[in-house]
């Protein structure tokens, strides 16, 4: 499954169908950032049962499920939004996508009823990649790297994320999707 498109930032990696890293498994990965010190990223289809006011204290109740984002730096806590009208600072990272921005901010707008969960996805840890190191994962055929779109980010089924990018990346990779995790299970 060699990528033919180049990493960037607003690109998603579709992790192999076998790939053994238990992190990556099966997995949707958007990056955030891919400059010449590296790359940032957040997989999109990891959600937990944990919600964003389960861990920050006096948040205001809202049911956004916690994603892990990647194995670095697991205690700290990311998002991703569609609202930069209503969260300031965020960094474009694809068309209708942003990274991070004012918390407090966030928080306020969500307080007041003006971020629906469809909105924003939080994140704890991310996914990150030395110099180079992405492009030799891409080139060892690790990665898919493809175009996505707000409405593919944001969607609601993320447990399904991994076998309909495989399947939007043509009927080349198709039947790729419906491979087993566990080859001896076919």
């Amino acid at each position: 499954m060699l990528s033919k498109i180049a990493p960037s930032a607003g690109k998603i990696l579709i992790s192999e169908p076998f790939m053994l890293d238990p992190q990556f498994r099966r997995s949707v990965v958007l990056l955030v950032e891919h400059a010449e010190q590296g790359s940032v990223g957040f997989v999109l289809n990891q959600e937990t049962e944990v919600t964003i006011p389960d861990i920050i204290p006096g948040f205001p109740l809202f049911d956004a499920r916690i994603y892990i984002g990647g194995p670095v730096q697991t205690d700290t806590l990311h998002f991703i939004h569609k609202i930069p009208q209503l969260v300031e600072g965020g960094v474009e990272v694809e068309q209708g996508v942003y990274w991070g921005g004012d918390f407090d901010q966030l928080k306020e707008q969500i307080k007041l009823g003006h971020v629906m969960l469809e909105d924003v996805m939080f994140f704890l840890g991310y996914s990150g990649w030395s110099p180079e190191q992405l492009t030799e994962e891409i080139e060892g055929n690790s990665w898919i790297v493809a175009g996505t779109q707000a409405n593919d980010i944001f969607s609601e089924d993320h447990d399904n994320l991994w076998k309909k990018a495989v399947r939007n990346l043509g009927n080349k990779y198709a039947h790729i999707a419906n491979f087993p995790e566990n080859p001896m299970w076919n």
